[in-house]
């Protein structure tokens, strides 16, 4: 079975919601990411003992990120779901970062954290500010340690709601049409 999202739009125009698709559920030590040559999830890499991904991680279709790959959020809901899920999304923010490799170069990476639209644990959840700080302060250090073990330097730049994240998304999607 191969997979082509090339046909779903990150957002939704009308009602603003995302489409995300997940690579990484929550609880998973392994790390997928979609081949679009492939039209197949891979494994990419396996986490140590001990570190999952605290919630769904995926990313939004048709959209492209100064790293080349597709925009990254990470979303909140309920229970895990699996690697091509579709989950339609309520970004509520991002973390603005930067990540520095091994080859020393140094280049934006947001994380784009949303809530499943009909979520009922995370339902009041409609912007950052929503999230109390210590979840923030603990995704934030997930996603440092994660990028530590494979030698890359992840900085979290700023925090910002709702409103700058979809503009982001909009910027994101311009960049896939245009190629730049």
């Amino acid at each position: 079975m191969t997979f082509d999202f090339n046909h779903i739009p990150a957002l939704d125009k009308n009602s603003g919601i995302a489409h995300v698709i997940i690579d990484t559920p929550k609880g998973s030590r392994n790390k997928f990411k979609f081949d679009e040559e492939k039209g197949i999830f891979k494994l990419k890499h396996i986490l140590p003992e001990g570190m999952i991904f605290p919630y769904d991680f995926g990313f939004l279709p048709n959209t492209l990120t100064e790293d080349g790959d597709p925009m990254d959020v990470l979303v909140l809901l309920d229970a895990p779901t699996f690697s091509g899920c579709l989950i339609e999304t309520r970004i509520i923010g991002v973390l603005e970062a930067q990540q520095t490799g091994k080859d020393g170069k140094t280049q934006r990476n947001d994380r784009l954290i949303g809530v499943f639209a009909e979520s009922k644990q995370h339902e009041h959840f409609r912007d950052l500010r929503d999230l109390p700080k210590a979840l923030i302060n603990e995704i934030g250090h997930f996603f440092r340690s994660y990028n530590q073990m494979r030698d890359i330097e992840f900085k979290i730049l700023s925090h910002a709601g709702a409103k700058k994240a979809l503009l982001l998304i909009q910027k994101g999607e311009k960049a896939h049409r245009t190629g730049k």
